[in-house]
């Protein structure tokens, strides 16, 4: 593989692996089209494909919802799909089963018994006077023929898709006990030939937009915690510079635009500032910044290259990619300053760091045999299990309630987006046709609308 011009300012791409070296893209000729807000995507949405399963699986059927025949989405499929493609359940098919029931006095306990079912979800859609849908939902223990929980919802046609992942989100959480993920979103950076297009979608990848389109490369997308920007470098002026966009109003200004590189905006916890990456005074060194550009702090000061920030949840530590050891490794230091503490010593290349939201490991990149898997550190325990067993994996990114890592990975030449379980257990993958698809970050939990 060619070795593109070294242009973020992180590790000399010469000792770089393939992945990295791809992310260092030489900066071409042509116009730039930006596009000012997020739009529908014209290309396919990404499609899964799931292997591995969960140690134990709860058996569960989702009926059909009553009046859903009617609507422009149906809900069931969505919900089934959701809870299927966690690992953590064995649908049961109860299509056959009819009439569907959509209350408890309606079900025929022996037919879900026989079925081997567990858990059953049932509900309703009904058109309202003022044009919007009552959805209806419960949850019942088939053993003990009692609901568990429910909801009732009022929305609009168009708020279908996320009402079935909210449902989803709530079977999931009452019956395991963790947070469900499924109406949270995901970004990525989709590239067809010179054409380079920053999307969101749900985290199932569908309803994918572009927030922004350009001739020349976009890289490192970050959420801020609130789930209303995103902060990425953009080399549409023949350099990277950060830029902070909002997806509500589809403005976006500059935030980091200093002599060299800017690179690599982590967001800390609160909102209120990035740790990024800047060459302004030498090598790349780690720096903090408010929010909209001001108030620039130098954090790191060593003569080696510090890179990659990522801030803990209770936002008083940073982890960082560094070489100051002589090869590149996982270090943590305060916010406030001081010397870093090495972390990872398994191996000679570990980087890109990210923090599970409870705060008690890390995901990161692990080269070994010559491979590059996501792998995962116990901060306390020190010990670490490799995930994957693909050959260029990039890009980690915990999921909002740090069950399933996000992650870029390379196959045949191209490149696909994939989940995969914190035990290992549970794999996605997520392709887009033939466009190469990479640079993905999961996004926070967002307050119901």
């Amino acid at each position: 593989m060619q070795i593109p011009q070294h242009t973020s300012g992180e590790f000399d791409p010469r000792r770089a692996p393939p992945h990295d070296r791809q992310r260092r893209v030489l900066l071409g000729a042509g116009a730039t089209g930006l596009l000012a807000a997020a739009t529908p995507a014209v290309r396919a949405q990404l499609t899964i494909e799931i292997t591995g399963a969960g140690a134990n699986q709860t058996p569960i059927a989702v009926a059909a919802f009553r009046g859903e025949d009617r609507t422009a989405q149906a809900l069931t499929p969505i919900i089934a799909a959701d809870l299927q493609r966690s690992g953590l359940f064995r649908m049961i098919d109860a299509r056959e089963v009819s009439p569907a029931p959509a209350q408890p006095s309606d079900v025929r306990w022996p037919e879900f018994v026989r079925r081997g079912a567990d858990a059953l979800a049932i509900g309703s859609v009904d058109p309202l006077p003022d044009g919007r849908l009552e959805v209806r939902f419960r949850l019942m223990d088939v053993a003990r023929q009692a609901q568990l929980t429910g909801f009732s919802y009022t929305v609009s046609a168009s708020q279908l898709r996320l009402t079935a992942h909210r449902i989803a989100d709530v079977i999931y959480e009452r019956l395991t006990g963790d947070v469900g993920v499924f109406s949270t979103k995901i970004t990525y950076v989709e590239r067809q030939a010179n054409r380079f297009e920053l999307k969101i979608a749900d985290a199932d990848g569908a309803n994918p937009q572009t927030v922004l389109a350009s001739t020349e490369p976009i890289i490192s997308p970050k959420w801020s915690p609130e789930g209303t920007r995103l902060a990425y470098v953009s080399f549409e002026r023949r350099k990277p510079i950060i830029y902070v966009q909002s997806l509500t109003s589809g403005s976006r200004s500059v935030v980091a635009n200093f002599r060299g590189s800017n690179s690599a905006p982590a967001w800390s916890p609160d909102g209120s500032r990035l740790a990024v990456v800047l060459t302004r005074d030498g090598p790349s060194q780690i720096y903090l910044i408010d929010a909209d550009g001001s108030n620039s702090q130098r954090l790191t000061r060593s003569g080696a290259i510090d890179t990659e920030p990522a801030f803990t949840p209770d936002g008083r530590s940073l982890l960082f990619t560094s070489d100051r050891g002589g090869s590149p490794q996982i270090y943590r230091m305060p916010v406030s300053g001081g010397e870093g503490e090495r972390l990872t010593f398994e191996g000679g290349y570990n980087v890109s760091p990210r923090v599970s939201p409870d705060g008690r490991s890390f995901t990161f990149i692990q080269r070994s045999s010559g491979r590059f898997n996501v792998a995962i550190q116990d901060f306390s325990s020190r010990q670490v299990q490799v995930l994957t067993d693909t050959a260029l994996d990039e890009s980690p990114s915990f999921a909002p309630n740090g069950r399933m890592i996000l992650h870029a990975t390379e196959i045949k030449g191209r490149g696909v987006l994939a989940a995969v379980s914190t035990d290992g257990r549970v794999r996605q993958r997520l392709s887009a046709g033939s466009s190469d698809v990479r640079e993905p970050a999961w996004g926070p939990l967002l307050k119901a609308q």
